[in-house]
């Protein structure tokens, strides 16, 4: 019998943390929750979560430091939860890795119903092109949030970035509209998002070694949205 996915809670208030366990475990899931930082860190030792729930106001580390080495070394997936609720917050939340944003105070029924989307879109069964993907030189390996050149140089890419570079090579000369990508990305409309996705593009080119003023593979199509242009071999 598979084991129900495992949701780790960070959280300074106790009493967001005993109303977040108390809706996942209603749901089904598990949870481990946590006040501080420097626990949750040691507990990931022992523990790899499904699914990370973040507060960004924590009392022993800067929250936003915690969800960039979350993103881009475990490749974990990960939900701040945050009474932050300026957009630049949320637009540095994401650009770091985040992949969704949770303004408190929040409803528990959403947030269960975000993890549940989040953990669809995660699921290996629902990316039927496979985990290696072979164009122009690289290699993307999504197994292990991985770059490769010709030389066989390795640059890593966070689970955010991973996300919309996989969409660009599932759709070859295609155009990839902002509205599917937010359609894909499970994202809300809005300045927040564009921000995040021009991020995002603007690293994964960056990592692609691509000419900003000119790049050969991911083209902007100003006003429509952007086009892989490179031939895709997954494997």
């Amino acid at each position: 019998m598979t084991a129900a996915p495992l949701i780790a809670i960070l959280d300074d208030e106790p009493e967001i943390r005993a109303i977040l366990q108390g809706a996942l475990e209603e749901a089904g899931f598990r949870s481990r929750a946590f006040g501080r930082a420097r626990e949750f860190e040691a507990a990931l030792s022992g523990m790899t979560p499904d699914l990370c729930l973040l507060d960004l106001s924590l009392p022993d580390r800067d929250g936003l430091t915690l969800v960039h080495r979350l993103a881009t070394e475990k490749g974990a997936t990960v939900i701040i939860i945050s009474g932050r609720a300026q957009v630049q917050d949320r637009v540095t939340g994401l650009e770091l890795g985040a992949d969704d944003y949770i303004i408190k105070p929040f409803d528990p029924a959403e947030v269960v119903a975000r993890i549940r989307a989040r953990l669809r879109r995660d699921r290996p069964a629902a990316q039927p092109s496979g985990q290696t993907a072979r164009f122009a030189g690289w290699t993307a390996h999504f197994d292990r949030f991985s770059l490769e050149d010709a030389e066989g140089t390795e640059t890593p890419f966070s689970q955010a970035e991973a996300e919309v570079l996989r969409l660009f090579l599932e759709r070859p000369k295609r155009l990839v509209s902002r509205a599917l990508m937010q359609e894909v990305l499970g994202a809300a409309a809005g300045e927040a998002f564009d921000r995040a996705m021009d991020v995002r593009i603007s690293r994964l080119r960056t990592k692609l070694r691509e000419d900003p003023k000119n790049p050969r593979l991911i083209k902007t199509i100003y006003g429509a949205g952007y086009i892989f242009l490179g031939d895709v071999d997954w494997g």
